[in-house]
C-alpha cells in the first residue's frame, strides 16, 4: 500500500531525509564503486537505529531530531525506512509506518516481525511449571525464628490480619507459604509516605519490601522480549535443578526487589529445590530465575546461596545453527529435541530440510536468502510457529499456497533483494491471517553521483 500515509508532511518530504541518507552513505563501498547502494534503519521519538560509522554530522543530527519532533507531533512512535541509491544518485526511499501487526525488533532494521496471531507468545513463555509432588520446605525454614527475628527488628510494625492475608491469597489464586504469611503478620507494609518506615522494613527483610496488597505473581508475558528474540530461545529444567526454567509461574510470588530485579517466593520449585525458596527474577533476562536462598528465613538472616550454572535455564541442545560457526549440514543438527534451527551462510551447496521434516518440537526456522535448496520443503515442518526467510523464498511459498498455517509470527529477511516488493510480500503473508496491512510511502529523490 503506497498511497496511504499519515498526515506528517515534513516526514514524507524527501528533503527531510537527505542529510540522514548522505551520512549513512559516507562510507558505503558500493556507492564509491559506482554500484547501487542500499541503507535501512529506524527513527523513533526517543532514539534511532542507523547503520553508520563514526559521529553524525550536525546536519544529519538536526535532520534526525526534526524527524523525531514531527513523529511526536503526529503521535507516531517510530518510522522505519529503506533506501536504494543508484550510481547516478537517483534514489527511492521507502518509509514503513507503524502497524499493529508488526513488532519492531532488534536485527530487523526496517520491516520488523509480522505478528500473525494477535497476543501470541513463543512456546517458552507459555510453559507452565511441572508438578513436583515431593517438594517440601527447606530444613532451614523456621516460621517461629523468622517471626522472632522480624519482631526484634521491627518492634513497632503493624501486621496484617488473617482476613487480609486470606484476601491476598484469594486475589492471587494461590496459598502462601507459612513463612510469607509470617512476614506479613509482622508488617503489612502500609506506611504511605513514611519513607523512614519503608527503609526500616527493607533493612529488616533484606530488600525493598512490597506491601501485602502489592504481592503479585510473576507474569511470563510481561517478560516476553518480542518474537524477534524470543522465537530463537529454548529452555529446559535440568534434573536436580532447584528452580524450574520458566519465564513465570503462578507459584512465583513477588514480594520485593533490589531496586531493579525482583525477589519472589517460589511455590513451584524444581526437582532439586524447596517449597518456599527465594529466587531472583533478573529484569535484564526474559527467561529463568536464580536461586537466592533455600527459605525466607535464610533470606532474612542473610544466609544466601547460588545454584550451579549447569542446572539453570538454557537448553543448548534444542537450538542448532547450520553454516558459519555451526554444524555443516542439517542432517548433523537434526535430533528429536530440536526446537530452533538457524541456517546461515556457508561455503557449500544450499541445504535440504528433509532431515528435519516432521520433527514434533521444531517450532522456529530461520534461513538466510539462498541457503535453502527447496523452500517448499518448509511445508513438511508441521510444528512451526516462527519462520524467517528471504524475500525470494517467501515468494515461492506464497505462489504455491504453501505458507505453514501453524505460524504465529514471521519475518522477511532482506539482503540485496530489495528490488522485490518486500512490503507487498509482507502484506500477502498478513492477509492469510486477516491481519492489518503494512502502509508504505515511496519517495523519489536525487542525491547526485558519489563524489
Amino acid at each position: 500500500m503506497v498511497d496511504q500515509r499519515p498526515p506528517l508532511s515534513s516526514v514524507s518530504d524527501f528533503a527531510t531525509w537527505e542529510p540522514v541518507l548522505r551520512r549513512m552513505l559516507a562510507d558505503d563501498t558500493d556507492r564509491r564503486a559506482a554500484r547501487t547502494a542500499r541503507v535501512a534503519g529506524r527513527i523513533g521519538q526517543y532514539g534511532w537505529s542507523l547503520a553508520h560509522r563514526g559521529p553524525m554530522s550536525p546536519a544529519a543530527r538536526t535532520a534526525v531530531k526534526d524527524i523525531q519532533r514531527a513523529l511526536a507531533r503526529g503521535g507516531v512512535q517510530e518510522i522505519a525506512f529503506r533506501a536504494r541509491i543508484r550510481p547516478d544518485g537517483r534514489t527511492t526511499l521507502g518509509l514503513v509506518w507503524p502497524s499493529p501487526a508488526v513488532e519492531p525488533a532488534v536485527g530487523y532494521p526496517d520491516l520488523g516481525v509480522l505478528v500473525l496471531a494477535e497476543g501470541s507468545l513463543p512456546e517458552p513463555w507459555l510453559r507452565r511449571p511441572e508438578p513436583v509432588p515431593g517438594a517440601v520446605p527447606a530444613p532451614s525454614a523456621d516460621p517461629e525464628l523468622l517471626e522472632r527475628t522480624l519482631r526484634e527488628r521491627l518492634p513497632d510494625a503493624i501486621g496484617a490480619t488473617e482476613e487480609q492475608i486470606a484476601a491476598a491469597e484469594e486475589r492471587l489464586g494461590v496459598a502462601l507459604s507459612e513463612e510469607l504469611k509470617v512476614l506479613y503478620r509482622v508488617t503489612r507494609v502500609d506506611w504511605g509516605d513514611d519513607f523512614d518506615a519503608a527503609t526500616r522494613a527493607g533493612d529488616a527483610v533484606g530488600c525493598e519490601l512490597s506491601g501485602l496488597e502489592d504481592l503479585h505473581v510473576v507474569d511470563a508475558a510481561a517478560r516476553h522480549p518480542g518474537w524477534g528474540l524470543g522465537a530463537k530461545r529454548a529452555i529446559s529444567t535440568a534434573p536436580g535443578a532447584a528452580v524450574q526454567a520458566l519465564a513465570g509461574s503462578p507459584g512465583w510470588v513477588g514480594f520485593g526487589s533490589n531496586g531493579g530485579d525482583e525477589f519472589a517466593v517460589d511455590l513451584t520449585p524444581g526437582p532439586g529445590g524447596h517449597f518456599g525458596q527465594v529466587i531472583l527474577v533478573d529484569h535484564e533476562q526474559s527467561l529463568g530465575a536464580e536461586l537466592v536462598a533455600d527459605s525466607l528465613t535464610d533470606f532474612v538472616l542473610g544466609r544466601l546461596r547460588k545454584e550451579d550454572q549447569d542446572r539453570r535455564g538454557d537448553a543448548p541442545d534444542a537450538v542448532a545453527r547450520v553454516g558459519a560457526g555451526g554444524a555443516e549440514t542439517v542432517q548433523a543438527a537434526a535430533h528429536p529435541a530440536l526446537e530452533v534451527l538457524s541456517i546461515g551462510a556457508g561455503d557449500g551447496a544450499p541445504h535440504s530440510l528433509a532431515p528435519v521434516a516432521g520433527l514434533s518440537r521444531l517450532r522456529t526456522l530461520t534461513a538466510l536468502p539462498g541457503t535453502l535448496a527447496d523452500p517448499l520443503e518448509v511445508a513438511a515442518l508441521t510444528a512451526l510457529e516462527f519462520l524467517e526467510l528471504g524475500a525470494r523464498d517467501w515468494r515461492v511459498l506464497l505462489d504455491a499456497g504453501a505458507v505453514p498455517r501453524t505460524l504465529k509470527a514471521a519475518a522477511v529477511t532482506v539482503r540485496d533483494q530489495d528490488h522485490l516488493p518486500v512490503v507487498a510480500i509482507a502484506n500477502e503473508i498478513l492477509a492469510l491471517w486477516d491481519r492489518p496491512q503494512v502502509v508504505q510511502t515511496l519517495l523519489d529523490g536525487d542525491l547526485g553521483p558519489a563524489s
